[in-house]
């Protein structure tokens, strides 16, 4: 199995980027697929996820509207737009893989199963 998260870079605040994250390896529909983001300073916390149905659920402490996650069953892709960044968005933003059976989604990075190498998010101000 393999994760490879992309799109990251440098954007000024209230920019935007689109994060991908390209899966192989595993059947991707049976699969939550989860976006977290860490810093040097913090743990590895949990930013969305979306559902094997296509449900959504966001970080309601920072995301506020910003951002919205998506998958491509077909193209076996989940992406992260970002929009109107502020520079406390700057971190490595990672995507996870869940294959769950008993609930919809965790927002707990534990329970993932497959990580991406994860992709540099720096945002100035």
């Amino acid at each position: 199995v393999q994760l490879q998260a992309s799109g990251g870079g440098l954007v000024q605040a209230g920019g935007s980027l689109r994060l991908s994250c390209a899966a192989s390896g595993l059947t991707f529909s049976r699969y939550v697929m989860g976006w977290f983001r860490q810093t040097p300073e913090k743990e590895r916390e949990f930013v969305a996820v979306v559902t094997r149905s296509g449900g959504t659920i966001y970080n309601v402490d920072f995301v506020k509207g910003r951002f919205t996650i998506s998958r491509d069953n077909a193209k076996k892709m989940a992406y992260l737009q970002m929009n109107s960044l502020e520079p406390e968005d700057t971190a490595v933003y990672y995507c996870a893989a869940d294959h769950r059976i008993v609930t919809d989604y965790s927002t707990s990075y534990g329970e993932y199963d497959y990580w991406g190498q994860g992709t540099q998010v720096t945002v100035s101000s």
